[in-house]
């Protein structure tokens, strides 16, 4: 199924090259041949660098090569797909208006400003309170738990967007935080080569501090993401049961790309007793199941909302709960859009966020 999806992506791809490499030369004067075998060369060089970078992401290659090829070819493969369906607008728009002639430059300069103001939503990260009532809950003060997910700490996301993120996290005064998953995103290697954990061990909850993997700890090889989240104060759980202070007991669930994972119905019948259960699970698959086992809180993230629009859409039709909080039967579910992102640095029809939940005993 995936290489299916791998292949068709391509596949459109290269007709949105093939398409917009058509409408540049129709726009501009005639040209040399020489010139136009350089400007298909250049589209094909754009075009597949993202890949390149994908490809090179465990390769003993300079990061800066991998870096500038991850950036750049994200960013096209973003700007083909609004300008594309912008130059197909004003195709159509031709149609019925014959004398309209501007239509490449009018589709190039809105994308430009459509992904200026991408990145800027990107860039400046929403606060989102939550107000979790626990049924049941013998706490004496309430808890400040703040949750973020998909960080996706590499090429995309460096060092210095990572020393932001802690500082705001930090000044949110959280008593626990919450990582759901896809914290790295597909190597090791930029936050060995940028010192990121120096950054990740400034990080500060006094009740700890938690995590569960995504499909990215997978890809960035599970094994070694252990190995160096020992170094920090984050704790991975693996399908664990730990009980946090006041008496919550927090369920982590490791990722789906494990087959073996344990069940939910295990992990809660391991969780037993009458303390409050918050779930904490990466992709947000099992909420009703959550719910329907007595869960009090969910938690999770991994859909980004699609983080490009019409993705959301995609999103929103394959997950029962696609992102945001909604009140279950038992449980209080919030599925995060992510505090940063994967791939392209743009949020189009959704938000970077991190969320603080402020849990308290119900009346």
């Amino acid at each position: 199924m995936f290489q299916l999806i791998l292949s068709a992506t391509l596949l459109l791809l290269c007709v949105a090259n093939v398409y917009f490499y058509h409408r540049l030369v129709q726009w501009l004067p005639p040209l040399h041949w020489l010139l136009r075998v350089v400007i298909a060369l250049l589209l094909v060089a754009l075009s597949s660098s993202f890949i390149a970078a994908m490809m090179m992401r465990h390769a003993n290659v300079q990061e800066w090569l991998v870096k500038s090829l991850y950036n750049v070819g994200s960013v096209w493969l973003v700007f083909m797909l609004y300008v594309v369906m912008l130059l197909l607008l004003a195709d159509a728009l031709r149609l019925l208006f014959p004398t309209f002639r501007h239509g490449f430059p009018v589709a190039v300069v809105a994308t430009s400003m459509l992904l200026a103001c991408g990145y800027w939503n990107r860039c400046h990260p929403r606060v989102v309170d939550v107000d979790i009532p626990l049924k049941g809950w013998t706490g004496d003060t309430p808890l400040t738990v703040v949750g973020i997910s998909d960080v996706h700490l590499g090429d995309g996301t460096g060092r210095n967007r990572l020393s932001g993120y802690v500082d705001l996290i930090n000044d949110l005064k959280p008593h626990v935080i919450l990582i759901a998953g896809d914290l790295i995103d597909n190597s090791l290697y930029p936050l060995r080569s940028q010192q990121m954990k120096d950054d990740l061990n400034r990080l500060y909850a006094p009740h700890g501090i938690y995590m569960v993997p995504g499909n990215h700890e997978y890809i960035a090889k599970i094994w070694n993401v252990e190995r160096y989240l020992k170094q920090t104060p984050i704790c991975l759980l693996r399908d664990s049961v730990v009980t946090l202070p006041q008496g919550i007991t927090l369920v982590g669930r490791d990722d789906r790309h494990n087959n073996r994972r344990l069940s939910l119905e295990n992990l809660m019948f391991t969780a037993g007793g009458d303390n409050p259960v918050i779930v904490m699970d990466h992709q947000p698959t099992e909420i009703a199941l959550a719910d329907s086992l007595g869960a009090q809180m969910v938690f999770c993230g991994h859909t980004h909302r699609g983080q490009l629009w019409p993705l959301t859409w995609l999103t929103d039709a394959l997950f029962e709960q696609s992102h945001g909080y909604r009140r279950w039967q038992n449980a209080h579910a919030y599925v995060s859009q992510g505090l940063s992102l994967w791939g392209p640095p743009f949020r189009i029809g959704s938000h970077s966020e991190v969320v603080v939940f402020h849990l308290h005993a119900a009346p």
